[in-house]
């Protein structure tokens, strides 16, 4: 499962990341991409949990 991080989004005051992962499907074996935009310190979290 290959898996990144891209982009840092500064708002007013908030500092978030936008974090891209790559999911394999288990039906049709196909990867999906899986996008999310939270804070720097949840970053690992996401890309971790399945």
């Amino acid at each position: 499962m290959a898996k990144k991080t891209v982009a840092t989004l500064q708002t007013a005051s908030k500092r978030l990341t936008k974090a891209i992962k790559m999911v394999k499907s288990p039906k049709t074996g196909a990867y999906t991409f899986q996008e999310a935009i939270m804070s720097p310190e949840d970053v690992d979290t996401f890309l971790t949990k399945k």
